[in-house]
C-alpha cells in the first residue's frame, strides 16, 4: 500500500492508472485503472519491479525506455517530478499510447521513500467513436478488425483528390503489410493469424492521429489516410507504424508471437489519379519485399 494519508478506496475510484513503487522500484500498489488501461490485474503487478518486463515502454522509434531513461529512477535521483509520453504493452500484445507523470513519494522527515505513476490514456478516443458511427450506418466497417473495408477506403480516396484539387491541402497515403503472415496461419492456426491481425489493427489506432483514417486493404494489408502529411513526413510517419508494430506480441501457450511489417508511402500529386496512387504504392511496397521486409519505402528508385 502507499504510504500516507491515500487510501485505496480513494484511488481505485479514479479513472487514470495509478502505480506505486518503492526506493528499489517494486510496485507496491496498482489500482482498478490501471488494471482497465493496461489489461494486468493487481496481482499481476505488484511486487514486481517496473524494469520494463510488464509494460515494456518504449518511444515512437520503438526504443527501449525503460532501460534507457527509467523516469522513475530519475525522479528519484533528482528529487523532481517527470512526464515522458510512451507506448506502453497491453496484456493482450497490443501498443497503447500512455502519458506517464511520476511524482515523489516522502515520508515525514521529508526522505523519499518511493514514487507514484500516473498513467494516463494518451489516445483521442471520442473522435474514433464518432468515426465508428459514421461507417457502422453505411455497413463499411471490416468486421474481424472493426476497421473500415477497402471499398470505404476507396471513397476516401476519391475524397482526398476532391480535396486536393479544392483547397490544395496534403495527404499522405501509407499501405501496412504484414511480413510472412500465412506462417502464422499455417502454424498456429486461422483463428490464432485473426488475432495477430486484431492485434496490430489496435497498434495501427494508437500510433497515429485521430483525424488519420486507417482501414483494412485486404487480407494482411491495411492502409493510412493522413491529413496535412508532406513528403518530409512520409518516413517518420511510416517507420513508427514499423516500428510499433514490431514491438508488438501476443503469447500463444509457451510461444510468444511477434510480427513484423513492410510500410510503404507516398505522398499524393496533384496530377494523381486513383489507378496512379495506387500503382505507386504497391510499386514501393515491392521494394520493402525485395529489400527484405520490415522496412520502408516511400520513394521509387528511379
Amino acid at each position: 500500500m502507499i504510504d500516507g494519508n491515500l487510501h485505496q478506496s480513494m484511488l481505485d475510484s479514479l479513472s487514470g492508472g495509478i502505480c506505486a513503487v518503492n526506493q528499489d522500484r517494486v510496485i507496491t500498489y496498482w489500482n482498478k485503472g490501471a488494471e482497465i488501461l493496461t489489461g494486468y490485474a493487481n496481482c499481476d503487478t505488484v511486487g514486481k519491479c517496473c524494469d520494463g518486463s510488464i509494460l515494456m515502454y518504449v518511444d515512437a522509434q520503438g526504443r527501449d525506455v525503460c532501460t534507457n531513461t527509467c523516469i522513475v529512477a530519475e525522479s528519484i535521483a533528482d528529487g523532481r517530478p517527470h512526464s515522458m509520453e510512451v507506448y506502453a504493452r497491453h496484456r493482450d500484445g497490443y501498443r497503447i499510447p500512455v502519458l506517464v507523470r511520476v511524482s515523489l513519494i516522502k515520508n515525514l522527515d521529508g526522505q523519499v521513500t518511493g514514487a507514484v505513476e500516473e498513467l494516463c490514456d494518451n489516445s483521442s478516443k471520442v473522435e474514433f467513436v464518432h468515426k465508428i458511427e459514421e461507417l457502422e450506418k453505411c455497413a463499411l466497417l471490416d468486421p474481424l478488425t472493426g476497421l473500415m473495408k477497402r471499398r470505404g477506403l476507396e471513397m476516401n480516396l476519391r475524397s482526398v483528390f476532391g480535396v486536393i484539387h479544392r483547397f490544395g491541402w496534403s495527404y499522405g497515403i501509407f499501405l501496412v503489410d504484414i511480413d510472412g503472415f500465412k506462417r502464422i496461419n499455417d502454424g498456429y492456426g486461422r483463428d490464432i493469424g485473426d488475432t495477430v491481425l486484431k492485434m496490430v489493427t489496435k497498434t495501427l489506432l494508437n500510433s497515429l492521429r485521430a483525424s488519420d483514417t486507417v482501414g483494412r486493404w485486404g487480407g494482411e494489408k491495411f492502409m493510412v489516410i493522413a491529413m496535412n502529411v508532406c513528403e518530409d513526413h512520409l518516413y517518420a510517419i511510416a517507420n513508427k507504424i514499423r516500428v510499433l508494430i514490431e514491438q508488438s506480441s501476443i503469447s500463444v501457450g509457451a510461444d510468444t508471437i511477434r510480427v513484423t511489417a513492410s510500410v510503404s508511402g507516398t505522398v499524393v500529386r496533384p496530377n494523381d489519379t486513383m489507378d496512379s496512387l495506387l500503382k505507386r504504392i504497391m510499386q514501393f511496397m515491392e521494394h520493402c519485399k525485395i529489400a527484405g521486409k520490415n522496412c520502408v519505402s516511400i520513394k521509387s528508385d528511379a
